[in-house]
C-alpha cells in the first residue's frame, strides 16, 4: 500500500469529554507502550494542501454548528488506528461537515466517513483487544464536538513514529 502525506480533518470533543477521553488515551498508551494523541473524530482526509485546509476549516466552521454524537459502544479492530475505539452512529451533522470540507477542498478523494473516536493505537492480539473493549465503559451518553482541526499526517498511519510526526495546520471553533 502506498503511503502519502495527507491532511486529516478532525472534530475535537468539548469539555468535559475531551479531558476524560484524553485520560483514557493516556492511561492506555502508558499501559501498552503506545503513542499518545489528542481525542478526535476524523471527518475527512484529503490532499496535502495547507492553504486549502485553512480555507476549508473556515468554510466548515462558518456553516456548521456544534456536533452532538451518541456513543454506540467500545469496539476494536486489527487496524492500527482503530485498535480500540468509541463507535458512533452516522448523523446528518457529520455528513454536513464532511460535505462542506470536501466541497471547500475541491479534491476528488473518496474518503469514507466512519464515525469513531480512537482510544488506542497499537498492534495487539484480538483476544487482548476484545477484553479491553469489554472492560472500558463508554464514558458519556452524549459527546459534543466544538472545534475542527486540520492535521498533516502520513496515510495510512501504521506506527507510533507516524503519530508523533503529526503536524497541526489549523483549528477553528464551530458556531
Amino acid at each position: 500500500m502506498t503511503r502519502q502525506t495527507v491532511i486529516a480533518y478532525w472534530l475535537i470533543p468539548s469539555e468535559p469529554a475531551r479531558s476524560s477521553l484524553q485520560q483514557i488515551i493516556n492511561d492506555l498508551a502508558r499501559r501498552y507502550d503506545a503513542p499518545v494523541f489528542e481525542p478526535h473524530m476524523t471527518v475527512y482526509v484529503g490532499e496535502d494542501q495547507a492553504n486549502v485546509a485553512v480555507r476549508a476549516l473556515g468554510k466548515a466552521a462558518e456553516e456548521c454548528t456544534l456536533v452532538r454524537q451518541i456513543p454506540r459502544g467500545i469496539d476494536h479492530s486489527d487496524e492500527f488506528i482503530k485498535t480500540l475505539f468509541v463507535r458512533f452512529a452516522m448523523s446528518a451533522e457529520l455528513k454536513k461537515i464532511n460535505h462542506f470540507i470536501r466541497k471547500a477542498t475541491n479534491d476528488l478523494w473518496q474518503y469514507e466517513l466512519n464515525p469513531h473516536l480512537s482510544l488506542l493505537y497499537k498492534n495487539l492480539a484480538a483476544a487482548t483487544r476484545s477484553e479491553l473493549a469489554a472492560l472500558i465503559p463508554v464514558p458519556f451518553s452524549e459527546i459534543s464536538f466544538d472545534s475542527l482541526q486540520a492535521i498533516r499526517c502520513i496515510s495510512p498511519t501504521q506506527k507510533a513514529a507516524d503519530v508523533e510526526a503529526w503536524e497541526l495546520i489549523g483549528t477553528r471553533m464551530l458556531r
